[in-house]
């Protein structure tokens, strides 16, 4: 007489961790998501088309920056109100109870989700990367080779005098350094889901998601600054210094993945702070992830 083996799911399966992310993915591009890189796409066309008085860098200068903050915008506002329909909307055609009735964990559920919400914008921004380093390619071959015809008859402009003109230009062209922009872009929009995620694991409505997420969103950006002038300038005591490390823990740094700027002067990025940006939102977004299922787990479906 054989034994008789039970068949146990793995308690945590990527296979269906990967199905909960592509379902996602199709729900949110069903939404009419890549809409927006018809705006982008214009966004892009007509800073490279700007007759105003600029310098040749300026003109390529005017195509980075145009481009690296539309990118932002559409990263974290769609990070934040995708994020935030996903689990009401499951409830409201109780996909959400199919999907639990099955062997799946709460914790593939959101990371499934939180996938799929990253996938469509790590895509997003892969298409608008393309498409505006072709059209910055080609703007920095048209310029270089108008100011190379401009200064050829120019005679006390020399060989190297040229040379150096077009390095000049050139280094405003497409880079590495763009590259990890648009990185930097999608390493913050990641952290700003999974606090999105987290809010609407116990908020009351969408609306109320997207409120508290935007609020932390902005307060990211400037707690770190209020923080050392409370400390520092006004030389708070221990509570002070206390309140101040904990609301930096508990509300993401997004200061740091704000690079954009600097990627659109020209300057160089340094692999440090590319390994700290990556570091500090895989941390983000493994804590707000667990806490998410800790508060999502308590809830009764």
């Amino acid at each position: 007489m054989s034994d008789t083996v039970t068949y146990r799911p793995p308690i945590f399966s990527l296979q269906r961790v990967w199905t909960l992310a592509s379902s996602t993915f199709t729900q949110l591009v069903r939404m009419k998501t890549f809409y927006f890189l018809a705006v982008f796409a214009v966004l892009v066309i007509a800073a490279s088309n700007l007759n105003l008085l600029y310098t040749p860098v300026q003109q390529l200068k005017v195509i980075r920056e145009t481009s690296l903050g539309a990118m932002s915008i559409f990263s974290w506002l769609f990070a934040i109100s995708a994020t935030a329909v996903l689990i009401p909307r499951d409830l409201e055609d109780r996909t959400l109870y199919t999907i639990l009735s099955k062997p799946v964990p709460r914790l593939e559920y959101l990371v499934g989700k939180l996938m799929g919400v990253l996938l469509v914008i790590g895509v997003a921004l892969a298409l608008m990367y393309a498409f505006f380093s072709v059209i910055l390619y080609f703007q920095e071959y048209r310029i270089i080779s108008n100011e190379m015809a401009h200064m050829a008859q120019n005679p006390r402009y020399t060989d190297q005098d040229r040379a150096s003109e077009a390095a000049m230009i050139a280094a405003y062209g497409p880079d590495l350094n763009l590259l990890i922009a648009v990185l930097a872009v999608f390493l913050k929009s990641a952290v700003l889901a999974a606090v999105a995620m987290l809010v609407s694991t116990f908020a009351s409505s969408s609306l109320f998601t997207i409120i508290i997420s935007t609020v932390i969103f902005l307060i990211g950006h400037f707690h770190k600054m209020a923080t050392d002038f409370w400390v520092v300038e006004q030389q708070g005591g221990m509570i002070t210094r206390i309140l101040g490390e904990i609301l930096v823990l508990v509300i993401p740094d997004f200061q740091i993945f704000n690079i954009a700027d600097s990627v659109s002067g020209g300057q160089t990025v340094s692999l440090n702070l590319v390994t700290q940006m990556s570091a500090l939102a895989l941390m983000y977004v493994a804590i707000f992830t667990i806490a998410s299922w800790f508060l999502f787990s308590d809830k009764e479906f």
